[in-house]
């Protein structure tokens, strides 16, 4: 008999539909949406996203967008390219769940493309975004995988396989089937995001939306997969050691998932954003870097500061997840800015010496605030023996302090600035917040060519 966890995200999957979506929900998608494409066209630069771009020059009889080239190819290589984009400046969404937190817009990398082939309208994108948010939040609120030596992108991939069959408008044994194709083959390593962190941890989630693309493709031909993939003997939960009981889903008088989206102010990592916000409370106070004599900073999580590269990050991959990179850097210029990761910055011996004076601890209140808060505390001492404190626990564009449609707006400017024209930006923008009333997404797609 089928498994009940794929029974129930199979049906749950098909049955949803647009009209379900409260107007907060339909509102918080199209921002999230707006801020992933920025952060795509901000990150389309990157190496990594000439590589992944390079692998996509592939021609096929039903072709997606490439984000930025506008280049055509099949929609898995599309889906990977666009969300190596949207991933690399680390400056897309998060979404904190009991254990662990993601970027669950990397998943609108797998809703795109679909939706693109199957001459989907905005609602079907819409939808199929609030459903991959609802898939990848859940399993991370019960199921701890870092423990286990596992990456987060086991459960992203599954949440971008249903989010993919979704948008090609699968039914629902074809969904399961999607599942079942995403869930067996796709299971990723947690060294993907400690050590020496390298481009795969910016790609891991685009490689599960290729993945989970793919395996909806697959199921969209009638190819089957293994079941039951979560509960049979070598399913999923056997090898994590626990099984869980999904069946709470947004919809019915459930808050959807996705209005727990926060949105970076600041393109470094999710733990580090409030307590920049606290270094730039403090420096105007502070008469230059050389009167700081100590920065004690405490936070909830050791993840930006518990390697030895997070203290002298030799990559801005290490840079833009490293707390004492990110306060300094606050301390120093003001707010960080994407440029703010190159190498003259973050080897700058200036920096590295004040990264030294800096102390990072994680305290049992910032751990007991999470995931709903995001508390960090900043302390500066001068040498002349001065103290400021600042404890922030929403930082701006956290879902409990969101940004205003200008902020967010001007954030997309900042990253779109240089590669669209004025006009582009005007049109793309004035499509995005009317996302509802498109009727075929391939006509945003075509807007985004740089």
């Amino acid at each position: 008999e089928m498994d009940k966890t794929t029974a129930y995200l199979s049906s749950y999957a098909e049955s949803l539909i647009y009209s379900d979506l409260p107007q907060e929900v339909v509102d918080k998608t199209k921002r999230v949406i707006i801020d992933t494409l920025g952060c795509a066209l901000g990150g389309y630069s990157g190496e990594p996203s000439k590589i992944a771009r390079a692998m996509a020059e592939v021609s096929c009889a039903h072709p997606a967008t490439v984000i930025g080239s506008g280049q055509k190819t099949t929609p898995d290589l599309a889906a990977f390219a666009n969300g190596v984009m949207i991933r690399y400046l680390d400056y897309n969404d998060i979404v904190m769940s009991k254990y662990g937190g993601g970027h669950h817009s990397d998943d609108i990398a797998a809703v795109l493309s679909p939706a693109e082939v199957a001459q989907g309208n905005g609602q079907e994108v819409i939808t199929a975004t609030v459903l991959a948010y609802e898939v990848n939040s859940h399993f991370p609120d019960k199921l701890s995988l870092q423990s286990k030596g596992w990456d987060g992108t086991v459960f992203g991939v599954i949440a971008c396989g249903v989010a993919a069959a979704k948008a090609f408008g699968l039914n629902r044994e074809q969904i399961s089937q999607a599942i079942n194709l995403s869930v067996a083959p796709n299971s990723g390593l947690y060294q993907t995001r400690i050590g020496a962190v390298s481009h795969w941890k910016g790609v891991a989630m685009p490689n599960a939306a290729r993945n989970g693309v793919f395996a909806a493709m697959l199921a969209s031909k009638g190819m089957t997969g293994p079941d039951p993939v979560f509960e049979g003997a070598g399913g999923l939960f056997h090898v994590l050691g626990e099984s869980i009981d999904l069946e709470t889903f947004g919809g019915g008088g459930r808050s959807f998932r996705i209005l727990e989206s926060s949105l970076k102010h600041f393109p470094v990592g999710a733990v580090a954003q409030t307590a920049v916000e606290g270094a730039l409370k403090i420096r105007p106070k502070l008469s230059g870097i050389e009167d700081i004599a100590e920065v004690r900073v405490e936070t909830f999580s050791a993840v930006m500061s518990g390697d030895s590269d997070k203290w002298d990050p030799q990559t801005r991959e290490a840079a833009d997840h490293s707390m004492p990179y990110s306060v300094a850097t606050a301390l120093r210029y003001g707010p960080p800015q994407v440029f703010h990761f190159f190498p003259q910055y973050f080897r700058d011996p200036k920096t590295l010496e004040l990264m030294q004076k800096i102390k990072v601890e994680v305290t049992e209140e910032a751990r007991d605030a999470y995931p709903e808060a995001m508390l960090d505390t900043v302390e500066v001492v001068t040498k002349s023996g001065d103290r400021y404190k600042e404890r922030v626990p929403y930082h701006i564009g956290h879902y409990k302090n969101p940004m205003s449609d200008e902020e967010l707006e001007s954030k997309f400017l900042s990253l779109t600035q240089g590669l669209l024209s004025q006009a582009q930006i005007s049109r793309l923008l004035d499509r995005l917040w009317n996302l509802e009333q498109v009727d075929d997404i391939g006509e945003v797609m075509q807007l985004l060519r740089v």
